[in-house]
């Protein structure tokens, strides 16, 4: 369970690299699309949060 739980998180922090690039690019444009930068932004925030939530459940429950 656990090496599927890695290769989810390595597809998330691709795929939340990808954005990145795709944000970058889109500012870079002379007249950039706000609302498709807000959606990816939006995506990026949402991968963050798995990629987040996937490495917290990686962690043993230690019991005081």
């Amino acid at each position: 369970m656990e090496a599927s739980v890695q290769d989810r998180i390595s597809r998330l922090q691709t795929e939340h690299r990808n954005l990145d690039e795709k944000i970058l690019n889109g500012v870079r444009n002379a007249q950039p699309d706000q609302i498709e930068l807000q959606r990816l932004k939006k995506r990026k925030l949402q991968l963050k949060d798995q990629i987040a939530a996937l490495q917290a459940s990686l962690v043993p429950d230690i019991s005081a």
